[in-house]
């Protein structure tokens, strides 16, 4: 489990976090949500060490990233995979050489061990074979799920997805979305999702946080969220029409 308590983030004069506390479960899909500017990127990159909260603490499982030295840091990062909105694959490597990236960086497995891990990964995000491609020989969907794939190679507590369906078509979408929910409860993880999209929220939103103006909202499950009937969370969530039809359908 994650909890972040109270934080605030400030650039300069702008205060973009305004005291947000939350709670992410283990083995559930925890997304966090909102309008541009509403925070949730913010809110994303503190909680992976990206950025210094001003006030507040982050917790993970109990442990107080906000009170260690940067060195003390180091057990808890190697605990976290990150899966980047554009992917951060390296053009110059290969599909294997990316995943095995943070092999090569934080272990001192043999080779042969690291390329074992790979091609575990790579099988389990449906990209077999592609060991040898470069990540400009990849469609929009392989890149994402080649990010998944070093994203999980550490075999981590914890996953941060961020805007893991920009730029993609709604099937690859689904596609995407199912594979962090089975990943997430076939190894219980505490996945963390920044997104937008009113379809992953209702695919795989265990537990949603809706962030308006630097503050938590409202808290619950998609399911709930079914029931609002008015205020900003409601004009966020049924702009789509589809969804509108949905809620109208839900109450017969």
């Amino acid at each position: 489990m994650i909890e972040i308590k109270n934080i605030k983030k400030n650039f300069g004069d702008h205060q973009v976090l305004k005291g947000i506390s939350a709670t992410f479960d283990t083995g559930k899909c925890n997304l966090i949500i909102g309008k541009s500017g509403s925070g949730k990127t913010v809110t994303l990159k503190c909680m992976v060490g990206l950025l210094e909260p001003d006030e507040g603490y982050i917790l993970f499982d109990g442990r107080n990233i906000t009170e260690m030295a940067f060195i003390e840091r180091k057990d808890v990062r190697k605990e976290i995979g990150m899966l980047f909105q554009g992917t951060a694959l390296f053009d110059s490597l290969s599909v294997e050489e990316n995943v095995r990236f943070p092999l090569d960086m934080f272990t001192k497995m043999s080779l042969e061990e690291k390329v074992q891990r790979v091609n575990f990964c790579l099988d389990r995000v449906n990209l077999k074979n592609t060991n040898k491609k470069y990540p400009g020989e990849l469609s929009g969907g392989m890149k994402k799920r080649a990010g998944l794939a070093r994203a999980i190679v550490m075999n981590p507590k914890y996953l941060f997805c961020d805007e893991p369906n920009s730029g993609l078509d709604p099937k690859t979408s689904i596609v995407i979305d199912h594979l962090i929910r089975e990943i997430t409860e076939e190894y219980n993880i505490t996945t963390v999702v920044n997104t937008h999209d009113m379809n992953s929220v209702m695919g795989i939103g265990d537990k949603v946080v809706f962030l308006h103006e630097g503050l938590k909202y409202w808290e619950g499950t998609n399911k709930e969220i079914l029931s609002i009937t008015d205020g900003e969370l409601f004009d966020f969530i049924f702009a789509s029409d589809f969804l509108k039809d949905l809620r109208m359908r839900a109450k017969f």
